[in-house]
């Protein structure tokens, strides 16, 4: 029932089933393509506590939510009634680069079993660390039968990336899955190791074919399954419908087929090995600073969705020779942030955000890092920072050894198992256990003792342990300070109270929350409206002394788009303080059934050291002195 209540919100805020083109999901993020991204509600879904976050990049909207993502988008294909629709690739006109279009593209091919392959590459590291230790043997039984199971997706891998292409491009998926089949068929296999060992080349209708193993492939038969459903939009309206049912994947076939192994084939080929040269160029010049680099910014890759372009290029190194360098450089990226949330985990007071941080500790030694960086590093700034930094050093060491991955899998704890070689345990795997290692403590520590935002969420009154005076006179006398009045007039609450997590987390701010007694909220500060929702629930304000304050009234009243609020400034407007900004109809909003318990939050608060409550007064009239705020 909560997924469904989730994925009904989440519905409305992106504007509707009408506005989707697509959607699909990874391991955190709901991935829509929209018709028109201005009709999202992105301040409204931000704003849901069922949502981590949201963002836009690589034409993609993307709406973050967090390990249980995959229940949320079955409720939500329940819901919207999109079924098949989700996995298809629009063929509007997009006004979006080709770098955009290009992300979307490799998303939406690789994202559907991105986790059975983490789960194949995992197994695989598994049992390098099992033959490593003598716990297996290599001729064995046991040995082979878990190792079909490891190896079966990447050496059939042309079959699965036909299917999920198919659906992409828009086209059939079984014909390009068929088309894949006949790249890795026995047929094919041994006439192409027959051709290795001094045997005849074979043609066809005459035309020599240069013959290439295809499995673990990646290109080849992307380009492959573009050309098929570009053949199938063309000639399946032209076909008579009593026969296009089987003629359409019959034409496909027979087109396809040949040139994927005449011209596709080693044309792409061709590319795979520049792209992999290229990469080696680049990584040899040298590797060390290239590992601080990936090691620094993969994250805000991720931040952004960018970071599905650089896994074409991993799986490409796997294929074409045999193992892969780029993948360990993002183990430290991942333990940076790791440690980063631990250090905010050990740092903070609010009990609230403790239960954040662990939960999102764990998942990022898992490689889920999203969790993390959206709900507890990034917006405490300092705890990303150093988990950068972290990235960056720890990656640093892989890429001066040289650590290799020998199978793909996504960055966790698990990839020490598959930079182990066959060899055994050697210099490399030191490397990335040592850098690793790094990166996770520089980033504890550094967000534990440095990082400044390390001040619980404040409260009105003794009830809530927070101090109503600076901690002693001599350092208030340090400081610059500014008051905050009271906007509405109400009963004051601490904000780690308030019914809403993403409020009471304090993830939007610091600040304290207020039960209006009376429908009006007046201005707090002298400055002007840097932002006013356009359903006139919340605004936000730009004090002339720097302080950036939110006013969120009630909770979820987004929903009721403008009913029962009266807006009496517009955004840019200057305002001083006691200017009358919103007027709400407080019997009409509790007899719609929301909570009008009102968060006044100060955005930048990681600008400032301190930020207490002005009074012990539970109860406080419009302008009393609400927020002292510490410079």
């Amino acid at each position: 029932m909560k997924y469904k209540e989730l994925s009904e919100s989440i519905l409305a805020g992106v504007g509707g089933k009408d506005n989707i083109k697509s959607v699909m999901h990874c391991a955190t993020r709901l991935r829509f393509k929209l018709k028109d991204n201005s009709k999202a509600d992105s301040a409204g879904l931000k704003n849901n506590p069922g949502v981590i976050m949201v963002v836009e990049s690589g034409g993609q909207y993307q709406v973050v939510i967090g390990n249980h993502v995959s229940e949320v988008y079955q409720a939500l294909l329940a819901e919207s009634g999109l079924g098949d629709r989700q996995d298809a690739s629009s063929t509007d006109a997009d006004n979006e680069s080709l770098f955009a279009r290009f992300i979307d593209i490799v998303s939406g091919i690789f994202t559907p079993f991105i986790g059975v392959m983490a789960a194949s590459g995992i197994l695989k590291g598994l049992l390098a660390v099992g033959l490593t230790i003598g716990a297996i043997d290599e001729t064995s039984g046991s040995y082979k039968t878990l190792f079909a199971a490891s190896d079966a997706l990447f050496y059939f891998l042309p079959i699965a990336l036909g299917y999920t292409a198919g659906k992409k491009f828009g086209g059939n998926p079984f014909i390009c899955m068929t088309i894949g089949a006949a790249l890795v068929h026995p047929v094919m296999l041994e006439a192409f190791q027959a051709e290795q060992n001094g045997g005849a080349p074979i043609h066809f209708f005459g035309i020599p074919m240069l013959l290439i193993n295809y499995s673990s492939s990646v290109i080849p038969i992307i380009f492959a399954s573009w050309l098929s459903c570009l053949t199938e939009r063309t000639i399946h309206t032209r076909l008579p419908s009593a026969i296009r049912n089987f003629t359409t994947p019959l034409l496909c076939l027979a087109l396809v087929v040949p040139l994927t192994f005449l011209v596709i084939g080693p044309l792409a080929t061709w590319l795979s090995q520049l792209l992999a040269d290229s990469y080696l160029f680049v990584y040899q010049l040298n590797s060390t600073i290239a590992g601080a680099l990936v090691g620094a910014l993969w994250q805000v890759c991720v931040i952004f969705g960018l970071h599905w372009g650089l896994v074409p290029i991993m799986l490409n190194n796997l294929s074409i020779t045999g193992q892969d360098t780029l993948l360990p450089l993002v183990l430290p990226a991942i333990m940076g942030q790791a440690g980063a949330t631990l250090g905010v985990l050990l740092q903070t007071r609010d009990a609230r955000m403790k239960g954040i941080a662990a939960s999102a500790f764990s998942a990022s030694l898992f490689g889920i890092t999203e969790p993390a960086v959206y709900g507890v590093t990034l917006p405490r700034r300092r705890p990303f920072i150093f988990g950068c930094i972290g990235g960056a050093l720890g990656a640093a060491i892989l890429g001066y050894w040289h650590t290799a991955t020998f199978s793909f899998g996504l960055a966790s704890v698990f990839t020490f198992a598959q930079v182990i070689p066959k060899t055994g345990f050697d210099a490399t795997v030191v490397a990335a256990i040592a850098g690793s290692a790094v990166a996770f403590i520089f980033a504890a520590i550094a967000t534990r003792f440095f990082s400044t935002d390390s001040v619980a969420p404040v409260a009105s009154a003794e009830a809530a342990g927070v101090r109503a005076e600076p901690p002693t006179v001599a350092a208030a006398a340090l400081l610059t300070k500014t008051t905050l009045s009271n906007p509405i007039a109400g009963q004051v609450m601490p904000l780690e109270q308030v019914n809403d997590e993403t409020f009471a987390s304090g993830l939007l701010g610091k600040g304290i929350a207020i039960k209006p007694t009376q429908g009006r909220v007046v201005s707090p500060v002298n400055g002007c409206v840097s932002s006013l929702f356009r359903t006139r629930h919340a605004i936000g304000l730009a004090d002339e002394n720097g302080a950036e304050v939110l006013i969120h009234v009630g909770i979820d009243t987004v929903k009721l788009n403008g009913q029962h609020f009266i807006a009496h400034v517009k955004q840019d407007d200057e305002v001083r303080i006691g200017d009358l900004l919103i007027e709400f109809d407080i019997s009409a909003i509790t007899a719609a059934g929301y909570d009008l318990t009102t968060p006044v939050m100060i955005s930048n608060s990681d600008d400032y050291i301190d930020i207490l409550a002005a009074s012990q007064q539970s109860q406080l009239d419009e302008g009393a002195p609400l927020l002292t705020l510490f410079k």
